[in-house]
C-alpha cells in the first residue's frame, strides 16, 4: 500500500512546491502589470487633447 518516501521523494515535492507558488505568483504580477498598463493606456486616451 503506501510506501514510505526517502528524503530525495520528499525534497523533490517541496522543490515542485515551490516551483508552483514562484510561478502563479509570476504570473499573478504579471497579469496586474499587464492590466495597469492598459488601465493607462485607457486613462491617457481619455486625457489627451483631441
Amino acid at each position: 500500500m503506501g510506501r514510505k518516501q526517502g528524503k530525495g521523494e520528499k525534497d523533490h515535492e517541496k522543490w515542485v512546491e515551490k516551483a508552483v507558488v514562484i510561478r502563479a505568483s509570476f504570473y499573478i504580477v504579471g497579469t496586474h502589470l499587464f492590466g495597469a498598463f492598459v488601465w493607462l493606456l485607457f486613462y491617457l486616451g481619455e486625457h489627451a487633447d483631441k
